[in-house]
């Protein structure tokens, strides 16, 4: 049995496998496929560093699936281990938008107001 109390990156994908409900899957490539959504989202943080260009709508469709398949705890947990903690600011206010964010988990990371207020107007 592996232990989740800390994930390490030997440890994430076995997480990552173990949360995984996704009944269409039929390989695991879909999998895969599923996880390289966390690479796209990095992306698109990164993108909004050097542009100021924020996909948001693309930005909530990656992680409202990631919630779908991995469940909401187990997509948060993942996305806080994937994403770059510069980032996080960014994936705070998306989770707390769309009220997936628990509400007293990662107090000291602030909401980018700037951003909520865009997601405001969707």
């Amino acid at each position: 049995m592996v232990d989740f109390s800390e994930l390490t990156p030997e440890n994430i994908n076995m997480f990552a496998m173990k949360h995984y409900d996704n009944p269409s899957c039929v390989d695991e490539a879909e999998f895969l496929d599923d996880l390289k959504r966390f690479r796209y989202l990095k992306r698109l943080f990164r993108k909004y560093d050097t542009s100021g260009e924020l996909k948001m709508r693309l930005i909530i469709n990656h992680i409202i699936i990631l919630s779908n398949v991995f469940g909401v705890d187990a997509a948060t947990t993942l996305l806080f281990f994937k994403i770059e903690r510069n980032h996080w600011s960014l994936v705070k206010t998306f989770l707390v938008y769309l009220h997936f964010m628990p509400e007293n988990d990662l107090i000291e990371v602030p909401i980018n107001h700037q951003v909520m207020g865009q997601l405001g107007q969707i």
